[in-house]
């Protein structure tokens, strides 16, 4: 009972420093689910093409122009070169098609004419591009089968009608399990650098002088004074990771209480395990309280940009993944992010996220078992 008291004791010296992780994980979070309310939809804009018409009264011709026209935004400047490229320039116009001399012609007698093209290569561009690329590969198909002109318009008119009808399949909630993720991986921060820094804290004062010679020469053996003080810092954890869950039912919202929500807030107590043995080997290792904070950023800030905490996990490079494999921070986030994609939950499908949770614990007992051994060997030098 002594180690729990002096424990709570200390711990209330340094509610000021709780506060001010909770802060930062409710702006943090507060200010993606602001963002993540604007909801992004994709309109098709209409591309500003110029059309240089070389063949002109040739009906195949005027059919391509005409479907162009119908889907994009036909521009008209001076009929000269040096206008072209200005307007190019200036993107007044995303891409320019010239057509031939001949064209319909040399076409229907399978000679492949070429459409020469300019471009600024940005997103109308692409656009355009894709519309006179779907509408010549079509028609190099039906050219095959007929050299006749009406018939091939035809063909080649009934083909562009055709669109493909797609249906959304998926019942996912994708904008609040997205919210959901955000604030679990930004929790990987929150969670490994508090514990890191309160335990560090706590841990450094037991060890001062006259504390710990008391400890020494007491009855206590080792392993009875670290499990007493594991005990305490993993209550101490265990509150704070309560009140992190409750925040996140308040700030996501009903996301939470569905079966993602539940395998997230499981995976979180998963790691604030995981950081609480972290933590408690850290404050075994160090003596000097003013080495804590460059060791924060070293294991909360490092791991959390490795693996993906801050950066979506997509954007990360191959070379920095493989490196964080070696992290528990990779494997806690690596299951939020299964948990974004997972659309039927079954023994099947959980299968790797309880992998990951596995990994996670198998961590945990090798801090603790390496935290016992560094204890041992101390004790024996003082």
């Amino acid at each position: 009972m002594t180690v729990f008291k002096t424990f709570f004791k200390i711990v209330n010296k340094y509610k000021f420093t709780i506060l001010l992780y909770t802060v930062m994980l409710i702006i943090f979070a507060g200010f993606n689910m602001q963002t993540s309310d604007n909801s992004m939809s994709f309109v098709a804009s209409k591309p500003d093409v110029l059309i240089a018409n070389n063949d002109e009264n040739r009906k195949l011709t005027n059919n391509l122009v005409n479907y162009i026209e119908s889907n994009c935004n036909i521009i008209d400047i001076e009929d000269t070169e040096e206008a072209r490229n200005d307007a190019l320039f200036y993107r007044d116009v995303n891409y320019i098609i010239y057509i031939p001399e001949n064209y319909s012609r040399d076409f229907l007698d399978g000679l492949n004419p070429e459409i020469e093209i300019k471009s600024t290569g940005n997103g109308e561009s692409s656009y355009a591009e894709m519309m006179l690329t779907r509408y010549i590969k079509i028609a190099n198909i039906y050219q095959k089968e007929t050299q006749n002109e009406e018939e091939l318009i035809d063909k080649i008119n009934n083909a562009l009608l055709n669109e493909v009808q797609i249906e959304v399949t998926s019942k996912l909630d994708t904008d609040n399990l997205s919210r959901a993720t955000f604030y679990y991986n930004f929790l990987n921060y929150i969670i490994l650098a508090g514990c890191v820094y309160l335990i560090c804290l706590i841990l450094s004062s037991f060890r001062e002088e006259k504390i710990r010679k008391r400890t020494i020469i007491s009855s206590m053996n080792y392993k009875k004074h670290n499990r007493q003080l594991l005990l305490s810092n993993a209550i101490l954890t265990i509150i704070l990771w309560i009140f992190y869950v409750i925040l996140s039912f308040i700030l996501i919202g009903d996301i939470m209480f569905g079966k993602h929500g539940v395998i997230l807030i499981i995976n979180s107590f998963i790691f604030s395990i995981c950081s609480l043995t972290i933590a408690f080997l850290i404050g075994n290792l160090i003596n000097n309280k003013k080495a804590i904070n460059g060791i924060i950023n070293v294991v909360g800030l490092g791991s959390s940009f490795l693996c993906g905490a801050f950066v979506p996990i997509e954007w990360l490079p191959d070379n920095i993944l493989k490196i964080a494999h070696i992290l528990p921070s990779y494997w806690y986030i690596q299951t939020n992010e299964m948990v974004k994609t997972l659309e039927t939950i079954n023994l099947q499908t959980l299968k790797p996220i309880l992998t990951n949770m596995g990994i996670l614990l198998i961590f945990s007992i090798l801090f603790i078992i390496i935290t016992n051994i560094i204890t041992k060997k101390r004790r024996k030098i003082a």
